[in-house]
Formats: structure tokens, C-alpha cells, sequence
């Protein structure tokens, strides 16, 4: 059985696959049973679809495997551990929580959109009708994949909507 070291050192190589396609490096992997049996990265630019997040794509994974194994997906995502670069969003975090995953680990923070504490903790809150909370563990290689989204967010985005701040005329 793998540790942790090396599921995350999985998860930041999906991210680099992100990063490579012109994507916000984010990448993950589910776990259960030693074995992942969903893994994501986003797929937001070149799908076209704002739900495509790395932990959304690892989910769907996950489903299918369960279908194709005639396993339960409750009982398969309670058993399961979510390694991902960077904290989920609250969109994700809803969703890990929704599909009951107890513990998920993390590279950096996610000070913008996280749902595990940095804007909301949808991880741990007292949340009518949208299961128990579940763990979190941050920091793993937080500064690389910190470096990863810089590297991204450096770079030209083809996909982004153009500006539309207009320029001052210097007229008077």
C-alpha cells in the first residue's frame, strides 16, 4: 500500500498535466482500499464547463468505477481519502462532504475560493442535511503547489474573456 507521500506525489503530477494543457493546476486522487480509483485535474478551459474542477472529474470517476464494479458509492466514498494540491473549493467541498468522504489531504490553502477554512469551512461546520464533516489535512508541499498556480497565473490564458476596462482618453 502506497502513503501519502506518494499519493500526493500522483496528485501533483496530474496537476503538472493541468498545467501543460492550460489549466489551473490542480490534480487528485481517490483512494480506497490502496488503490485510486478516481483521479482528476481540471478540465474547466478545455471542456468549456465551470464544474470541471480536478475533485468533480475524480467523483465521476469513482461512480463509474462502482458501476463497473458492482460496488455500493456510499460505501465506497465513506472508505476513501481524497489527496488533492490545493485546498477544494466551496463548490468541492460541498460536494466531498455531500458524497461523504471523511478525510482529505491537501497541499496550499485556497485563500480565494477554499471550502475547508480558508473563506468557509463547508469541511467542518454544523450544516443541516449535507452529511458529517470530514477531516482535513493541509500543508503537504503547500509552497509547490503554491509555485504551480503561479506559474499558471503568469502565463497568457487564451480562454479568459477579454477586458473590457476601457482606457482613459486624455482628453479634456
Amino acid at each position: 500500500m502506497e502513503d501519502e507521500a506518494a499519493w500526493m506525489e500522483r496528485a501533483f503530477s496530474m496537476a503538472q498535466e493541468a498545467l501543460e494543457a492550460g489549466e489551473v493546476p490542480v490534480g487528485c486522487l481517490l483512494v480506497y482500499d490502496g488503490a485510486a480509483i478516481g483521479k482528476g485535474r481540471n478540465e474547466v478551459n478545455e471542456t468549456k464547463n465551470a464544474t470541471r474542477h480536478a475533485e468533480m472529474v475524480a467523483i465521476d470517476q469513482v461512480l463509474e468505477w462502482c458501476q463497473q464494479h458492482k460496488k455500493d458509492h456510499e460505501e465506497v466514498f465513506s472508505h476513501s481519502v481524497l489527496y488533492v494540491t490545493v485546498e477544494p473549493c466551496i463548490m468541492c467541498a460541498a460536494a466531498l462532504r455531500l458524497m461523504k468522504i471523511p478525510r482529505v489531504v491537501y497541499g496550499c490553502r485556497n485563500e480565494r475560493f477554499g471550502g475547508c477554512g480558508s473563506v468557509l469551512s463547508i469541511s467542518s461546520d454544523d450544516i443541516v442535511d449535507t452529511g458529517e464533516p470530514f477531516e482535513c489535512i493541509a500543508g503537504y508541499r503547500a509552497k509547490d503547489a503554491v509555485e504551480m498556480l503561479k506559474a499558471f497565473y503568469r502565463q497568457e490564458n487564451p480562454n479568459a474573456p477579454k477586458s473590457k476596462v476601457r482606457k482613459k482618453d486624455n482628453r479634456k
